[in-house]
């Protein structure tokens, strides 16, 4: 096989399988046991079934692949959940990357922006801004881990590259994950947002440059891949313009956003069970995650193409789905 893909059944690993196909690979797929089949229905792979956690079915998969892209993660903001967490995303990346590097194949690992440092006075970060972590909650310590972990397989001798995705929305979100955030501004009106900003890629756009990067890029090269830097106010405007709906008037304040956050923070504390308003959520929402894309541009061609057509083909995905 040409490729391997984990994650296959979310919302990068399917559009990646499809990348792959059009440009005529042939690609198998790692995927748990009673995974939704909608993702990859009709699409010509083959399908391991087996766990990204495990050794024994990290290296079945891998066997006979000559490239391995590794999106499979655990997407979870807040303060719990760490061993979880680090079981996906740090113990499987290390399992697929030996997997890997034992076999030849060469290696691409799916990380986030959520693992680079945040804006500081809403400049874009770079691949060169000196490292920080926005915020030691789980998601991004776990994918700062994860990254540490393939650049060491790097020095040792792996072929290893690093993606770093913006906040992406577009078709075939059957989860959904990010585009979650579209439906839900389009279905209930909020007149304020988040103070903060994000950096709104296209996944279609995303796709095509991870494959460029697996096929091209040298060995322990970093990419972000993002897109349109702007406010979360302006983002839900966006969306709510999209779906026909009415969108936010005004950013809220950090103080709103401390006070939520620490209602969250308190029934967790009262229930057991971490919601996702949480004070963590909050600090990354009051956080500007403004990205430059210019070497992947640069480097791999990358195109960020218009916000309108992002959230327009987005929304009308979910509404031909039935999501809306």
């Amino acid at each position: 096989m040409d490729y391997l893909v984990t994650g296959a059944t979310g919302f990068v690993g399917n559009n990646m399988v499809r990348c792959l196909l059009n440009n005529g690979h042939s690609v198998r797929v790692l995927i748990r046991p009673g995974s939704d089949p909608r993702p990859l229905e009709g699409l010509d792979v083959d399908c391991v079934v087996g766990d990204v956690c495990s050794k024994e079915d990290a290296n079945r998969a891998i066997t006979g692949c000559s490239n391995v892209i590794h999106a499979a993660a655990s997407v979870k903001i807040g303060w719990q959940g760490f061993d979880a967490a680090r079981k996906i995303n740090v113990a499987a990346t290390e399992h697929m990357a030996r997997g890997a590097a034992e076999s030849g194949a060469k290696f691409l690992f799916v990380s986030s922006v959520d693992a680079l440092a945040p804006s500081r006075k809403k400049q874009p970060v770079t691949e060169d801004t000196p490292d920080q972590c926005k915020v030691d909650c789980t998601y991004c310590v776990t994918k700062r881990e994860a990254e540490l972990k393939v650049l060491q397989f790097a020095e040792e001798g792996l072929h290893a590259v690093i993606a770093n995705p913006g906040f992406m929305l577009g078709p075939n979100d059957w989860k959904p994950s990010s585009g979650r955030m579209l439906i839900d501004v389009a279905k209930k009106f909020s007149p304020f947002a988040p103070p903060g900003g994000m950096s709104i890629c296209d996944v279609r756009d995303v796709v095509d440059a991870i494959y460029v990067a697996s096929e091209f890029a040298p060995s322990g090269r970093r990419f972000i891949l993002a897109g349109h830097n702007v406010k979360f106010w302006r983002a839900w405007r966006a969306f709510a313009k999209a779906a026909g709906t009415s969108g936010p008037i005004s950013p809220f304040g950090p103080l709103v956003a401390r006070i939520v956050g620490m209602v969250g923070d308190i029934r967790t504390s009262i229930t057991g069970n971490e919601s996702e308003i949480n004070s963590a959520m909050l600090r990354m929402a009051c956080m500007h995650h403004y990205y430059s894309s210019d070497r992947a541009i640069a480097e791999l061609n990358y195109r960020i193409r218009p916000l309108e057509e992002t959230v327009r083909d987005a929304w009308q995905w979910f509404a031909t789905n039935g999501y809306v």
